[in-house]
């Protein structure tokens, strides 16, 4: 039977060593973790580590994978919760006991550490896949592209003073409106943002895994009263200066400024009615919450979740922001999501 996430559990967390060349373990030693965190983001190196372990025994930086064995009522589950980069380690000796503390960063990271070539270029009309994987080749991970009717560059893209692999990437990401997520066994996937589909739903009355905490938020500083759309030589401005609105430029007595130069319009939609569509979309007050849950696989920082608490109001749509996981009892997850 399958692992009811939601139940207690026993876990048991260790490290392997990983052959880059190969991505496969190097051998079956295994190293064990007393504590530490994984935290994951949607942006940067998108996640990162820092473990305890007993008796670390190399000096040099090595590929590892965290692994998480889970037993419950004769149920098991194998899985990778990060592989990385295990930098250096420092030591604790208390004793006749030794600690170490491994500070480990993403696969990314192979990738951040390589400076493009000055002048690199990628021009107008560019089918992106193969750039990507270029560009993300130093990692040796296995990257996956969901396939897509929009896949070529609809701008140039010109590498700016200390562009990066990494960077670049992201550039490319941004114009194209694609994610990318590290899974735990390092590979990366890549797809369209509004091809996301809801991977769990949370639950008060069945599928709850969220401790009674939750904290809420309402934020609308950042909001913008004024969006200017650029496309090629076109410019379109859209202002909200309306007296009955609390973002406008009259009732916040400023200017709140947002631009998009890569404008994905609708069928027949004309610059200036996108100009004014996207900033009542970016006017939408995002509702962010930040609550802790029990871990379950699978689940990653821009996927989206739905909850529904509706003692706490909290219930529709959210993307999830970033979360934190302790290595401890049932892996107890620090979760931030916000509205869509």
């Amino acid at each position: 039977m399958p692992i009811s996430w939601e139940n207690g559990y026993t876990a048991n967390y260790y490290v392997t060593i990983i052959d880059p060349s190969t991505w496969k373990e190097g051998s079956s030693e295994q190293i064990k973790i007393t504590g530490g965190t994984i935290n994951r983001t949607i942006s940067d190196l998108r996640d990162s580590a820092d473990l305890n372990c007993v008796r670390y025994p190399y000096t040099e930086e090595k590929l590892i994978r965290v692994w998480l064995d889970v037993k419950q009522e004769g149920s098991t589950s194998h899985t990778p919760l990060f592989t990385g980069l295990a930098v250096s380690p420092s030591r604790n000796i208390n004793g006749q006991v030794e600690d170490n503390t491994i500070q480990c960063y993403s696969v990314l990271k192979y990738a951040q550490d390589i400076l493009l070539p000055r002048g690199w270029y990628a021009p107008k009309g560019i089918p992106v896949e193969g750039v990507i994987r270029e560009l993300l080749a130093p990692t040796h991970a296995r990257v996956t592209i969901e396939p897509s009717e929009k896949n070529t560059l609809l701008q140039p893209l010109l590498a700016l003073e200390n562009e990066n692999n990494l960077s670049m990437v992201d550039a490319i990401l941004n114009a194209m409106k694609w994610r990318m997520v590290v899974q735990g066994d390092g590979n990366i996937f890549i797809g369209a943002l509004d091809k996301r589909g809801v991977v769990d739903v949370f639950d008060s009355s069945m599928n709850d895994i969220l401790e009674t905490s939750i904290n809420i938020d309402h934020d609308w500083y950042n909001c913008p009263n004024i969006f200017r759309a650029v496309s090629g030589n076109q410019v379109s401005i859209a202002r909200d200066d309306s007296l009955s609105s609390p973002l406008s430029t009259v009732s916040r007595g400023r200017e709140i400024w947002a631009e998009e130069t890569n404008c994905d319009l609708n069928d027949g939609e004309s610059l200036p009615q996108y100009a004014v569509r996207r900033l009542k979309e970016l006017q939408t007050v995002a509702t962010t919450a930040s609550y802790t849950r029990r871990y379950k696989p699978g689940i990653y920082p821009s996927d989206f979740i739905r909850l529904n608490y509706p003692a706490q109001k909290l219930q529709g749509k959210f993307v999830i922001k970033s979360h934190s996981i302790t290595l401890g009892i049932n892996a107890k997850t620090s979760e931030e999501v916000a509205t869509i």
